[in-house]
């Protein structure tokens, strides 16, 4: 029988992140390789300064590199523009971010309508799918409700609903359970390792190695820019 390979849906290959700044060159990423694979849920660890934010950005597609190459889905997606880039990773990226990034004046639901808006779907689709989404991460009763009547946990989880509105293949969560006391974290972590249960690839962003370590099965330790080592482990060995 011959084996499946997996497919790699995110591939950065030597990629430099280098920023001027007057006289001297940061070199935020210096020659970072990282392969995500379908279904995977992949963390990014490193503490502070180590390049793991600009590294998410890469991953994300978010920001492009100074050299080497990125690939989204086979794509070569280095020297794409900015709106083509905007695109692409509107359709494949689903993004959760510490700061949760709603929409103060509109409300929950109108925050997880808002990624399918720039992809052209139409009104009474986008409706449906948010309202969907929002019963997923068990806001139904949520929905009409604003930013600031909501606790720092159900934000998140917001963010979660609006992170899936285009189907994206890979949910990147940066510091998800930054801003969040332990028990809401460990709520939110079990959001995350649910989606990667039926088939979502998720990559974490952390500076935590505890939860590096009990979620993912691929561990990228970064240190001063470098992928300093890769540490795996096969799904049964995760924390369930």
């Amino acid at each position: 029988m011959v084996k499946k390979v997996d497919k790699i849906l995110i591939e950065l290959r030597n990629v430099k992140k280098h920023y001027q700044m007057g006289e001297v060159i940061v070199k935020a990423v210096d020659g970072v390789s990282i392969e995500v694979k379908e279904g995977d849920f992949v963390a990014i660890m490193g503490p502070s300064g180590s390049g793991k934010s600009t590294s998410m950005n890469l991953v994300g597609s978010l920001d492009t590199p100074t050299h080497g190459e990125i690939f989204l889905d086979g794509e070569d997606i280095s020297t794409l523009t900015e709106s083509d880039l905007a695109q692409v990773r509107g359709r494949k990226i689903g993004f959760i971010f510490q700061s949760f990034n709603l929409i103060p004046n509109l409300t929950a639901k109108e925050n997880v309508m808002i990624p399918m808006m720039f992809q052209g779907t139409d009104l009474l689709e986008r409706e449906e799918k948010a309202e969907k989404l929002l019963n997923l991460v068990e806001l139904e009763d949520r929905m009409d409700h604003y930013p600031n009547e909501l606790s720092g946990g159900q934000r998140q989880r917001v963010a979660i609903a609006r992170s899936l509105a285009n189907d994206p293949e890979v949910i990147l969560a940066d510091e998800p359970t930054g801003n969040l006391d332990t028990k809401t974290g460990e709520i939110v972590l079990k959001f995350l390792k649910d989606l990667n249960k039926k088939g979502r690839t998720v990559i974490m962003v952390t500076h935590d190695p505890n939860l590096a370590q009990e979620y993912a099965d691929v561990v990228y330790w970064l240190k001063d820019g470098v992928v300093d080592k890769i540490t795996k482990r096969s799904k049964t060995e995760r924390r369930e």
